[in-house]
């Protein structure tokens, strides 16, 4: 066993699963007389140069290595691969034809899959025969994306799960291994929406949910399996008899008994907070599908759906910039006393509703309880004091405060009980109440911003700063900070069982280092967004109850209202329960179902139990349910 493969982080996890005892993993036994082993480097220059010296390269005009590649080239035009030999679908390869001289994969594979498929190689004993006592392994694939297709990651897993699995089987176990795809709401909606454009021109909202859904599926069922056929040309072990969709009619009643069952639990609840917005999908999405970039200073970035900044060759906008700008003094000492505050975005400044300072800070003293004018707005903006946000020795120490855009000003505002105002519409242009930037992409009016402020004398000045940019994971559009009402789940008392379990023996990790990194992630959790505003995907089981008499006056994003979104199995569901909670007759309710999808991942999180029918106390979860194990990536588990 090589060096090179017992360092490999992935191996190391196998055989430290199967146990370094095994066959698998062979002892070496040192000779006496063996050479002194040599590095990496020195093995291949030694077969390189097999001992001679190196020579100088000499110059010439190439016409060797002309020759050279034109021999090369002629040689391989005149091979000819002759076709692989014919087998039935599902028959066993006909193995009595001579070999050929080459070695040609399509040859060696051809037909075997389908046989070992035809066979049932694959599958397990029924379930019913399954002793509750025997041994088993049982795993499912991490599904992968419905558009995809498969890299060299894949293969990697492939095989490492592959193995495993043949270890098993031929142990003697009770193996399951349960083949699957993922529906991939953002991305496969991308593009389907690319497509659209492309050929026909027109939009999904031209085109309308039920058309577009409709598309989806069709481009689906048309191209969608590319991943499942490569994986049956690697010759994975898998049961293709149980493949299952993230969205099939099985996997899609497990997500709707799950959120209901959440909810009935307490532990699923919509609320109005802020959260992560990407303006290029106009959804929201989860803290774990944020990436992060660490910018040193001044730096210019491409940013979607935005007609580029006419200041830059390339059209990018600028980013890790602090901007210094004056607020006028309503009745201050003198005429035209300010106060100087500092933002890394300026465009928010529209949304401002407080300037904060420490009540400490001896410079501002004599403003504890004066306003500022708004120079775009004429609104007038209160000067607060707030020790828990202000630092005295950072910049000015007076803080613009945006409460509807910032998660510190959001505290603050929540603090003080200030105005929200949101300046931005969902695709990131600026809202009707910002005056002469109403209309703008968001960055173009940071722009527009700063050349009004320096047009009114109110514009201070501009440095480098380093700051931390967060960027949809999908669309590479920088996040904005959004009040929106989402569905959210309650991930503590799942985070404390999944510690606990790791803790106690009763779920290992494999390399334990990876441990440190469960415990940190699990211990600081945040409850889960799960609500996107896309269109493929699981429509949330929710319904907005309102009464004939009431027609269209009750608003559903009205907060004040929130008890009036019912979650049921079904609409016939729904419409009972909503004339319980009214105390009225079903035939004078109306109900909406809320048009939002679910996050991919709350369907892959019911995988391993979905796929063995769960709700329904089946014969495959009775007899394969838990799972053995699950092998993935670091990069998918944190």
């Amino acid at each position: 066993m090589t060096d090179t493969w017992l360092k490999d982080e992935r191996f190391e996890a196998m055989v430290a699963y199967i146990g370094k005892d095994d066959p698998i993993v062979p002892k070496e036994t040192p000779k006496k007389d063996a050479p002194k082993k040599m590095s990496k480097n020195a093995l291949k220059k030694a077969a390189k140069n097999k001992g001679k010296k190196k020579e100088k390269p000499k110059w010439g005009d190439g016409s060797k290595n002309k020759e050279k590649q034109k021999a090369a080239a002629k040689a391989k035009s005149a091979v000819v691969v002759p076709p692989p030999p014919k087998t039935p679908k599902g028959q066993k390869k006909d193995m009595s034809a001579p070999m050929n001289e080459a070695y040609y994969p399509s040859h060696v594979e051809e037909g075997w899959q389908s046989w070992w498929e035809e066979s049932g190689f694959y599958k397990p004993p029924e379930p019913s025969t399954v002793a509750p006592d025997a041994s088993k392994f049982t795993m499912v694939i991490p599904p992968p994306n419905v558009t995809g297709s498969l890299h060299l990651g894949h293969a990697l897993t492939a095989a490492v799960e592959d193995t495993l699995t043949r270890w098993h089987r031929m142990r003697g176990d009770v193996t399951l291994y349960v083949p699957g795809t993922d529906h991939a709401g953002i991305a496969t909606q991308s593009v389907v929406e690319k497509m659209l454009m492309k050929e026909s021109g027109v939009t999904r909202h031209e085109l309308g949910r039920d058309a577009f859904i409709k598309k989806v599926w069709e481009w689906k069922e048309e191209y969608g399996g590319k991943i499942t056929r490569q994986l049956r040309s690697l010759g994975s072990s898998v049961d293709w008899s149980r493949e299952r969709f993230t969205m099939d009619e099985l996997c899609s009643k497990a997500v709707v008994e799950a959120f209901n069952r959440f909810h009935e639990d307490g532990l699923l609840y919509r609320q109005r907070r802020m959260g992560n917005w990407s303006c290029a999908l106009k959804s929201a999405i989860s803290d774990i599908e944020v990436d992060y970039i660490e910018l040193e200073g001044r730096t210019f970035l491409n940013v979607p759906n935005h007609k580029g900044n006419p200041k830059d060759p390339k059209g990018r906008y600028e980013f890790g910039t602090l901007t210094e700008f004056a607020y006028p003094i309503i009745d201050g000492k003198t005429e035209d006393e300010k106060i100087i505050v500092a933002t890394t975005r300026l465009e928010t400044m529209l949304g401002d509703t407080a300037v904060a300072v420490h009540p400490e800070d001896p410079r501002y003293k004599h403003l504890h309880g004066k306003f500022v004018l708004h120079p775009f707005t004429d609104r007038k903006i209160p000067i607060i004091c707030d020790s828990e946000l202000v630092d005295m020795e950072f910049g000015t120490g007076a803080v613009k405060i945006t409460p509807a855009h910032d998660p510190n000003d959001y505290q603050c505002g929540m603090r003080h009980k200030l105005e929200f105002i949101t300046v931005l519409t969902e695709d990131g242009a600026m809202a009707d109440n910002c005056g002469q930037f109403a209309g703008m992409m968001r960055y173009d009016a940071r722009i527009a911003v700063e050349e009004a402020l320096e047009k009114d004398g109110l514009y201070v000045g501009k440095k480098p700063n380093k700051m931390r940019l967060g960027l949809c994971s999908r669309s590479k559009d920088v996040l904005e900070p959004m009040i929106t009402p989402q569905w959210y789940v309650n991930c503590s008392g799942m985070a404390k069982r999944s510690v606990d379990a790791v803790k106690n023996g009763e779920l290992k990790i494999i390399p334990e280092e990876h441990e440190k990194t469960w415990f940190y992630w699990l211990e600081n959790i945040q409850d889960w967004c799960v609500s996107r505003q896309l269109w493929w995907g699981h429509q949330i089981p929710a319904w907005f109850a309102t009464t004939v008499e009431e027609g269209g006056s009750i608003s559903k994003n009205d907060m004040d209202n929130n008890d009036r979104w019912i979650v049921a199995r079904n609409e016939e569901e729904a419409l009972v329960k909503a004339a319980e909670k009214l105390q009225t007759d079903p035939s004078n309710i109306k109900i909406e179902r809320d048009e939002d999808v679910l996050d991919t991942w709350f369907s892959s999180g019911l995988f391993p139990f979905s796929v063995m029918g769960w709700p329904d106390n089946t014969a495959d979860l009775k007899a394969f349910y838990p799972t053995s194990l699950l092998e993935t990536g670091l990069d998918i588990l944190f």
